[in-house]
C-alpha cells in the first residue's frame, strides 16, 4: 500500500525546509533517475528525442539531456525558452557542453515527453496539441516526465494527451495518475527519489494507492473448526435469478461457511447452494442488489433488511427507495459510474452526467464519504475507488476483461462472504475488491473471452 497525492509542492518545500535540500538538487536527482531507467532498459538505444516544455518539467528534460550527452543521439526539442531560473540555469549548462537544440521534430528509439507534467490547468494551444499528437505518431518508446501531458492533477484527460509507455513520477506517487481516463495514457508508472528517501519526502496522505501485496486472502489456519464457524450469507434476490447464482457462487468459493438465497424460488440452483423463503436466523451478512430486479415487494424487502446485520447493497437494489432509509448503518455500496450518479442525485449531493463524474471521480467519492461517514463505497471503474469517511484507496488491477456483465456480482459475493466472516466493512471491500482483480489475471484466456464463471475460479489460485 502506497500513498497518493494530490500535490507534491508541499512535499518538496518540506525538503527544502527540513532536509536542507535545493530545487537544484531534486531536479538533478530526477534526471539522475530518469537516465538511470534509460541505460537499464533501453540499452540498445541510439537515438532519443526529449521534448520541452518552458517550465520546471521542461527543466527536468533539459537536465536528462545533459546526462545523457555522449551516450545517445540528444535531439532537444525546446517549445518555449525556459521561462524558470531553473530552467534557464539547466539550458546555461547544456549549451556550454556544446549539446545543440533542434527546431526539427522527427522519430527517435526514444521519446521524452517533458511539455507539462503536472502543471497543466487548462487545455491546450493548437501548437501543443498538434506537437502532442506528432510524438504519439512516433514509434519510439515513450516515457513522460512526471505525468503525460494533458493529464493534469484532478486525473482529467485533456483532448489532446501524450500516450505514454510508461511514466517516470518524480518524488511521490501524484493520484491524477490513477483516474479512470488517465489509463490509457500512463502505462507503467514507476515512482522516483529526489535525493532523499520517500518514507522521508512523504507525509501522511488520506489516498493509498492497493499493491497486489496487500491481499490477504481468508485462509483457514484453525483445525478444530465446522461450517458454521465462517459465517452465513443470505442472499436477497428476485427474478433475476442468474445474477444472484454467480454472486453466491462467489461468495462461497471465497471462506464461506454457508450460503443461502433469499427470495424467488430457483428451480435449478445449484447443489452447494441453499435458498429460503425466509432469512435463515444464523445469518451473520446480508447481500443485497443482485438479481432483485425493480419490482421485489417493498414490506417483504423492509423485513428482510430491518435486521442489525452487516450488509452489502448492489445493483437493483438503487433504484428502490428503501434503500436510501439504509443509509445511517455500516454498510458497504459498490455501484458503477450509472449507478453512482443515480444515487447522488438521490441523496441531492449532486445532479450530474456520467461523464462529468468520470471527469471527477476523486471529488465526488470524497464528497459522498464525507456526507454519509458511515458507508464504506466501492465506485467500480478501470481503476476502482474504495472510500469510508476520510480513508481512500485506489485498486489500479483491473483490466478490460472484467468488463462483462456478472463480474460486479462477483464482487458483490466476495464482500458479502468477507463480511459474514466477520471482516471489517473497509476491510472485505479492500480485500474483495483486490481478490476479484488479482483473480481474473490468475485466467489464461484472452482478454474478451473472460467470463465470470472464471474469476471465481481464479479464487482457488491466490
Amino acid at each position: 500500500m502506497q500513498n497518493l497525492f494530490y500535490e507534491v509542492d508541499t512535499l518538496d518545500k518540506r525538503a527544502y525546509e527540513n532536509f536542507h535540500l535545493s530545487e537544484d538538487i531534486l531536479m538533478e536527482h530526477a534526471a539522475y533517475s530518469m537516465a538511470q531507467f534509460i541505460q537499464k532498459n533501453y540499452s540498445q538505444a541510439k537515438s532519443i528525442l526529449i521534448v520541452c516544455g518552458a517550465g520546471n518539467n521542461g527543466a527536468d528534460g533539459i537536465a536528462l539531456s545533459r546526462l545523457l550527452f555522449q551516450s545517445l543521439d540528444i535531439r532537444l526539442y525546446l517549445q518555449k525558452s525556459p521561462s524558470t531560473p531553473i530552467g534557464k540555469l539547466q539550458l546555461k549548462r547544456v549549451l556550454a557542453l556544446g549539446l545543440e537544440t533542434t527546431t526539427v521534430l522527427e522519430d527517435a528509439d526514444i521519446i521524452i515527453d517533458a511539455l507539462f507534467g503536472s502543471g497543466l490547468n487548462k487545455n491546450l494551444e493548437q501548437d501543443s496539441a498538434s506537437l502532442l499528437e506528432q510524438m504519439n505518431l512516433f514509434t519510439g518508446v515513450k516515457i513522460a516526465c512526471d505525468m503525460p501531458s494533458g493529464l493534469n492533477k484532478e486525473g482529467h484527460l485533456y483532448q489532446h494527451a501524450f500516450i505514454a509507455d510508461t511514466t517516470l513520477t518524480m518524488g511521490a506517487l501524484k493520484r491524477g495518475l490513477y483516474s479512470d481516463k488517465a489509463k490509457e495514457n500512463v502505462g507503467n508508472i514507476i515512482q522516483v527519489d529526489l535525493g532523499i528517501h520517500r518514507d522521508l519526502y512523504e507525509t501522511v496522505s488520506t489516498w493509498k494507492l492497493l499493491d497486489k501485496d496487500d491481499l490477504q486472502p481468508p485462509f483457514r489456519d484453525k483445525h478444530n473448526t465446522h461450517k458454521g464457524s465462517y459465517g452465513h450469507l443470505s442472499l436477497i434476490h428476485g427474478a433475476k435469478e442468474g445474477a444472484a447464482v454467480i454472486s453466491a457462487l462467489a461468495s462461497l468459493n471465497y471462506g464461506v461457511g454457508l450460503v443461502t438465497l433469499v427470495g424467488e424460488k430457483i428451480t435449478a440452483l445449484p447443489y452447494c447452494l441453499m435458498q429460503d423463503e425466509n432469512l435463515p436466523s444464523n445469518t451473520t451478512a446480508i447481500a443485497c442488489g443482485m438479481g432483485l430486479g425493480k419490482n421485489f415487494q417493498r414490506q417483504r424487502l423492509s423485513s428482510f433488511l430491518a435486521h442489525d446485520i452487516p450488509l452489502i447493497l448492489d445493483a437493483d437494489i438503487f433504484y428502490h427507495s428503501i434503500c436510501y432509509d439504509l443509509f445511517y448503518k455500516e454498510l458497504i455500496i459498490t455501484p458503477h459510474p450509472k449507478e453512482f450518479v443515480h444515487i447522488l442525485k438521490t441523496c441531492k449531493l449532486a445532479d450530474i452526467s456520467i461523464s462529468q463524474l468520470q471527469d471527477n471521480r476523486f471529488k465526488y467519492a470524497e464528497l459522498f464519504c464525507k456526507a454519509f461517514t458511515n458507508i464504506t463505497l466501492i465506485l467500480k471503474g478501470a481503476n476502482t475507488i474504495i472510500g469510508k469517511n476520510e480513508s481512500f484507496f485506489i485498486n489500479p488491477h483491473g483490466t478490460s476483461s472484467l468488463a462483462k456483465g456478472g463480474s460486479g456480482d462477483v464482487l458483490s459475493g466476495l464482500c458479502g462472504a468477507l463480511l459474514a466472516q466477520g471482516y471489517s466493512p473497509l476491510d472485505a471491500a479492500i480485500q474483495a475488491s483486490l481478490a476479484q482483480t488479482i483473480s481474473a489475471t490468475k485466467v489464461t484466456k484472452n482478454s474478451y473471452s473472460l467470463t465470470p464463471e472464471d474469476i471465481i475460479k481464479g479464487l482457488s489460485t491466490l
